[in-house]
């Protein structure tokens, strides 16, 4: 079924990103996640592969492509470096095809191109200590000024905001209560009163950076209000819903590659005389995870195909739902295949299970994604 989905276009791309990712990010992803540090060029190279723009028109330094090309991107960046996959998805789909679908013509000549490039590095503020996964009660406020926005507040668990040149950030205009009055902006961070209050030490996605962002009076030109006041609440959701379908593609990838270190070492492993590929306990074993994967790439690149035509607000929901809960459960099935061996830090299933967790909390936990489903559901 999901080979039916893939075009002779999505086989090069998604083979030429898992190219890249094992020549690339191969030999520095542990080094990645033990010094959480994030290579200052990465973003320029893959600029250069030509993916940070996946969903941009050409006009505007992207690609052209559908969103099933950026899961496919996402998912083989995740197969090496999930922190790496992270860092992407915020910037290329967060970020870029926020600006893209909502931004006018001179936001887009004024920002795309250096995002597509990698010159920029982007990002999306929408969380803040007392806003989660009630992203409609933040605090954040934006008073008219003149020609300018003056933006006070805190945004909290941001990827890449340490990093980020260019933030579309969600704002609240003062006075205005409930989800009618949030506003997104283009907010960047060379403007007077931004500022990075600090930096999170996770537990996984290690060196892809998480920030704190503060705005003391931050004045944010009009020209960079994105859609129109108060008119926020729709790109938001519509933002999220995109969101879950692509960061789909990143759970999906980690789980192949626990999947594919299983395999392999099921096959070298041997005890009793026998690679303990042969005993019945780990075929089976291998062969709920193979069939749990298959069943989320199918539900993700459908739904990544769905969402292009239209609305997929309960089935973004449910594709991550599962495929995120599917990867944690298939990078635990992976150490226990392992063994002793698949507890030390010198195979990367530790990480893989690290990195795995994030993904039923982040775009909203698994239990707002159940909520979601089952609330549509009953409508």
């Amino acid at each position: 079924m999901t080979n039916d989905l893939l075009s002779d276009e999505h086989r090069i791309l998604r083979d030429t990103v898992r190219a890249f990712a094992r020549r690339e990010l191969g030999p520095i992803a542990d080094e990645i996640d033990r010094t959480d540090t994030f290579p200052p060029d990465l973003f320029r190279r893959l600029g250069e592969l030509g993916v940070l723009g996946v969903t941009v028109p050409r006009e505007y330094g992207g690609a052209g492509a559908d969103l099933l090309s950026g899961v496919l991107i996402i998912e083989q960046l995740a197969r090496v470096s999930g922190s790496v996959a992270l860092s992407y998805g915020a910037h290329a789909n967060l970020c870029v095809n926020t600006l893209c679908v909502n931004g006018t013509e001179e936001q887009r000549l004024a920002y795309l191109p250096g995002l597509c490039s990698g010159e920029l590095v982007g990002a999306l503020a929408i969380t803040e200590p007392d806003a989660g996964s009630d992203a409609m009660s933040m605090k954040t406020t934006a008073v008219a000024d003149g020609d300018d926005f003056v933006l006070s507040g805190t945004k909290t668990l941001i990827t890449n905001g340490s990093i980020a040149d260019v933030i579309v950030l969600y704002a609240r205009m003062a006075g205005v209560t409930g989800a009618r009055g949030v506003t997104p902006f283009i907010v960047e961070r060379r403007l007077p009163g931004f500022s990075v209050s600090r930096t999170f030490d996770k537990f996984g996605h290690r060196g892809s950076p998480t920030a704190e962002l503060r705005l003391d009076d931050c004045r944010v030109p009009r020209r960079n209000l994105l859609g129109k006041p108060n008119k926020g609440a729709t790109i938001l959701m519509r933002g999220l819903d995109i969101e879950r379908v692509f960061l789909a593609g990143e759970p999906l990838g980690i789980a192949e590659e626990a999947l594919a270190l299983s395999i392999e070492y099921a096959r070298q492993r041997h005890q009793f005389g026998q690679p303990i590929g042969n005993f019945q306990l780990i075929q089976a074993k291998l062969a709920d995870m193979y069939t749990q994967i298959e069943a989320a790439r199918a539900l993700v690149y459908q739904t990544a195909v769905q969402a292009d035509r239209g609305a997929v607000h309960k089935e973004a929901a449910a594709a991550i739902l599962f495929t995120a809960e599917m990867a944690t459960r298939v990078c635990l099935d992976a150490m226990q295949v392992h063994g002793g061996y698949g507890y030390l830090n010198d195979l990367p299933l530790g990480r893989l299970v690290r990195d795995a967790k994030l993904l039923e909390i982040g775009a909203g936990t698994s239990e707002i994604r159940r909520l979601i489903i089952g609330r549509e559901l009953v409508k």
